[in-house]
């Protein structure tokens, strides 16, 4: 597959798209993050219809973790400097990089494709879900974002939205404000890949019904999730 550039991707997909992941391993019920991307989603639907939405589940159909014949080939790849994942399959030296690679093509291309990135990130021990954390691996290929031409990163125009759930408090001047490894984190990866328009949206105290040390906290954390949730409607309004 050759990955669509953004000016293509202009070009070719005229109608907007919406690259969808879901990382919670909880039930659909249960889960905070998949409940406010579904609002997120509801409202992209009501503004561009089906066409364009492309839902991948990481947790139910999780992203192979990394083996040593995508490192080889990824070093290979390195070597030889900016080289396009539509030239990294002259590069592939044996079956093991050629498995390697067809499990790691589609999802660049997906999210090349994509002009709306949307992730739904709940906090697992400080930071985010290992099924999120393999796509990232995975996805973060050697020069997959980088136009061979001019150095830039083809995702420079690309709209990424992180809708974290976070069991307790981590937000400015709480006490466990420094135990977030999460938000920064995701600020870091996409930074560090060159998207320049990121929107985190964070729900805290989701599991104030279940811990009971944070009793007493109900209203603080009824207040965050409705301002998570009147965050993500604004941000599928018309401008």
């Amino acid at each position: 597959m050759t990955p669509l550039t953004p000016r293509t991707r202009e070009t070719a997909t005229p109608h907007p798209t919406l690259l969808h992941l879901d990382s919670s391993a909880d039930l659909p019920a249960d889960s905070v993050s998949r409940r406010l991307t579904g609002l997120f989603v509801s409202g992209w639907r009501d503004r561009h219809g089906e066409r364009g939405h492309r839902y991948r589940d990481l947790s139910a159909d999780p992203v192979p973790p990394l083996t040593p014949a995508y490192t080889t080939l990824g070093r290979r790849v390195e070597r030889e400097g900016f080289v396009p994942p539509a030239k990294v399959p002259a590069l592939i030296a044996d079956a093991a990089e050629e498995r390697e690679w067809r499990q790691t093509a589609p999802l660049v291309d997906e999210l090349l494709a994509a002009d709306t990135l949307l992730l739904g990130v709940p906090m697992y021990n400080f930071s985010v879900p290992a099924s999120l954390k393999a796509w990232i691996d995975r996805v973060t290929f050697p020069g997959a974002f980088t136009d061979p031409d001019s150095g830039e990163s083809l995702l420079r125009d690309t709209r990424v939205i992180c809708v974290l759930a976070r069991g307790g408090a981590y937000g400015p001047g709480t006490p466990r404000e420094r135990s977030d490894f999460q938000a920064p984190y995701l600020r870091a990866y996409f930074g560090n890949l060159g998207v320049t328009d990121l929107t985190v949206v964070a729900a805290e105290l989701t599991r104030v019904d279940v811990l009971h040390h944070l009793a007493g906290l109900e209203d603080l954390a009824a207040a965050s999730l409705a301002g998570a949730e009147e965050t993500i409607r604004s941000l599928v309004r018309p401008a």
